[in-house]
């Protein structure tokens, strides 16, 4: 096992339709208003920008992000990250349950630090980097969830998320 190789895949269920909590993903710069994590986004081109995150353990990361793939019919938003993260991730939005009322997130993650301590602090820290990846997750869900009710989706977010 490579201590600085991290694959993360998340499932979010929220009592929202697939496209607005699509619109919401794809609108990165409103991530500050609903993900506490998300401290602060910045567009640095038409498919790229930047995203400052702080979580539960006393450090920050800078990752650049770049647009590889935004499908909105497939529910597909896809990105590669460069900085103090290097890799990629995906959001896969699906309506889930009758009536469309409800949908599925499928958050998928491949990523190595670039950060040099992080890299140093992998073998013993590795445990501890999940936890705090798994709780910013926790908290995303519950945070997009409020937000959706809050702008008129119907969206309560009330199923926890399934952390693997």
């Amino acid at each position: 096992m490579d201590p600085n190789h991290y694959r993360f895949r998340d499932v979010w269920r929220l009592a929202a339709p697939a496209s607005a909590v699509y619109a919401a993903l794809e609108d990165v710069r409103g991530y500050p208003l609903w993900w506490p994590e998300i401290r602060e986004t910045r567009e640095t081109g038409p498919d790229t920008g930047e995203v400052v995150i702080r979580a539960l353990l006393p450090y920050r990361l800078v990752i650049g992000l770049e647009t590889r793939r935004r499908d909105p019919a497939a529910g597909v938003l896809e990105a590669a990250m460069r900085g103090d993260l290097d890799g990629w991730s995906r959001f896969t939005v699906t309506a889930d349950g009758p009536g469309g009322a409800a949908c599925r997130v499928l958050f998928e993650e491949d990523t190595r630090p670039g950060k040099p301590l992080l890299r140093r602090l992998a073998l013993p820290l590795h445990p501890v980097f999940r936890a705090n990846h798994a709780v910013m997750m926790r908290r995303g869900r519950r945070g997009l969830a409020a937000y959706l009710a809050g702008s008129g989706t119907h969206g309560t977010g009330e199923r926890e998320a399934a952390n693997r």
